[in-house]
């Protein structure tokens, strides 16, 4: 007998989860493939965004149709931190004269020796791989080979790049994921997972391109928070809402109760009013959230890491085109920090050379924030 064994956090599952689990069958002539969702994996700092039930019943939705996969609630129910080492000596010990294979892609195969009792798991279980994209293969296995003196099963499925992370953007802002299967984006809407009310209403006052440019924001954000150890949630509110007044006059009822600051230059003001609508229309009470919102334009003195990222991705995200932003593009995926500052310094030298007026705020955020790397350095 041989069986599978495909965890994750599943959050939410998609459609290429289940294109891998079909292609490993074939392939290996698996009898039985056990889909295990996460209770908090490992390597997640901030836990799933839906409830281990909601991916469970999701997982179940997803596989209706794979007649050798059976979604197990083994890890959900065991609460905790879910280690892959405990899971796989659970089905060896149910199934003791089965061939066990561990279903991965290859980005859990890159990061495989950092995971807990990895000798464990290569002693009651084979490694069978599928390529992601156009990722080569090679380093990861030869580096593999080298640890662990071990082969690996290479499964011929080369999947679509899908990322969990934009189809939870998509559905906070009202799109219909295409990575989806019907039924889990049916449940998704009647369970109200990942939808963000505010989010939609805020987007609704504003234009389609706004929106778009909205969403790419969000998408940059959301992905570089991950390593920065900011939540989702507070990338993806602040980085939503950013523009949130874009299209709203002082004169609008809204910002009725709005105190106009002096000395800011009206191409800046909408972040203010961005704030303010946030807070008071929108019901956003987390004041990271709303100082990312408030600056996100002009910059200030003694920023957070959750503004300079919205300030960054607003700045660069991928539609934007200007000269020099190749280079802080590949800072802001590995040094936060130096990008904010070398933005700064672009930003207030484009203004100057154009005649443009300067906001005192990024002034400001551009000295504080070089003197301080200066100390750090």
């Amino acid at each position: 007998m041989k069986i599978g064994i495909f965890g994750g956090s599943f959050d939410p599952v998609h459609q290429e989860h289940v294109r891998l689990v079909k292609a490993a069958i074939r392939k290996l002539g698996l009898d039985r493939v056990f889909v295990v969702p996460s209770y908090v994996a490992p390597h997640k700092t901030g836990g799933a965004n839906a409830s281990g039930d909601c991916r469970l019943g999701m997982a179940k939705l997803a596989f209706r149709n794979v007649p050798k996969a059976e979604v197990s609630d083994f890890e959900i129910a065991s609460g905790g931190t879910s280690y892959t080492y405990l899971t796989v000596r659970h089905f060896a010990e149910l199934f003791p004269d089965a061939g066990i294979y561990l279903l991965m892609g290859l980005d859990m195969l890159e990061n495989f020796p950092e995971w807990k009792n990895p000798e464990d798991i290569l002693a009651r279980a084979q490694l069978a791989v599928a390529l992601r994209g156009d990722l080569a293969m090679a380093p990861a296995a030869e580096a593999f080979s080298q640890r662990f003196g071990k082969e690996l099963t290479l499964l011929p499925f080369r999947g679509k790049e899908v990322s969990s992370t934009q189809i939870r953007i998509e559905l906070a802002f009202g799109r219909r994921p295409a990575a989806l299967d019907g039924k889990v984006f049916s449940y998704l809407k009647k369970e109200g997972l990942y939808m963000r009310p505010a989010v939609l209403t805020a987007l609704g006052r504003e234009s389609a391109e706004r929106r778009k440019h909205s969403f790419r924001v969000a998408l940059m954000a959301c992905e570089r928070a991950k390593s920065l150890g900011i939540p989702e949630e507070k990338a993806l509110l602040a980085a939503a809402l950013h523009d949130c007044a874009k299209s709203v006059p002082l004169s609008s009822p809204l910002l009725a109760g709005f105190d106009i600051p002096q000395g800011i230059p009206a191409p800046v003001m909408h972040q203010f009013t961005g704030a303010y609508l946030a807070e008071h229309v929108y019901g956003v009470t987390d004041g990271e959230v709303l100082d990312a919102i408030r600056y996100h334009t002009s910059g200030r003195a003694g920023m957070g890491t959750l503004e300079k990222l919205i300030f960054l991705s607003d700045l660069l995200e991928q539609d934007r085109d200007f000269a020099g932003i190749s280079k802080l593009r590949e800072l802001f995926s590995r040094d936060l920090d130096a990008c904010f500052l070398g933005s700064l310094a672009l930003q207030i030298d484009h203004l100057r050379s154009k005649g443009g007026e300067i906001c005192p705020l990024t002034e400001q955020a551009f000295e504080w924030e070089k003197r301080r790397q200066i100390t750090k350095n």
